[in-house]
């Protein structure tokens, strides 16, 4: 595995990309977005996550995070991509009205069991304010390039409500 691709500095300010595998698009029904959503909010709570910009998209999330003293997002992350995978193939499977439940399920499996989450988060620290400027940027015009909404701030999934001085579905940390 790349060095490229870790958590180095534990006081740093990353960009996170997660990935359902084979960018398979889950995300297009709520109900699987707030499964994420809510388990965000609990790593915030009780696991020591703070969150600057966030956006959910069909296949995959970002997010501008960082560690409080004492955590460490490599944990942090894998306890949430652990819960939520468990969690959202347990709604699949249960979501009577899923037409795609079967394909998803066969898409997981893999010879050592169920893979919901690609396995890389490509964590890139972000060292600079111009840098932490383009990815906040790339965070909040995702849904506006993929045609979902014509100003980022009207995209529900997405921190660009609480930049553009609204409130959002999370609680985040304002750069400024």
């Amino acid at each position: 595995m790349s060095r490229k691709y870790k958590f180095r500095n534990p006081d740093g300010v990353y960009f996170v990309t997660f990935s359902v595998k084979g960018w398979a698009d889950v995300f297009i029904l709520n109900e699987y977005k707030n499964i994420l959503l809510e388990n965000l909010k609990y790593c915030q709570q009780n696991k020591g996550l703070e969150i600057f910009a966030w956006c959910i998209m069909s296949s995959h999330a970002h997010l501008i995070v960082r560690a409080e003293e004492g955590f460490l997002l490599s944990d942090i992350f894998r306890d949430f991509k652990k819960f939520t995978s468990k969690a959202i193939i347990k709604a699949l499977k249960e979501n009577i009205q899923e037409s795609r439940k079967d394909w998803l399920l066969k898409h997981f499996q893999t010879p050592d069991g169920i893979r919901f989450w690609e396995p890389e988060n490509h964590p890139i620290e972000l060292w600079s304010n111009a840098v932490i400027d383009q990815k906040l940027e790339y965070i909040h015009q995702n849904p506006v390039e993929e045609g979902l909404v014509f100003r980022a701030e009207d995209y529900m999934y997405s921190s660009a409500v609480d930049y553009a001085g609204g409130k959002g579905l999370l609680d985040i940390i304002l750069i400024e």
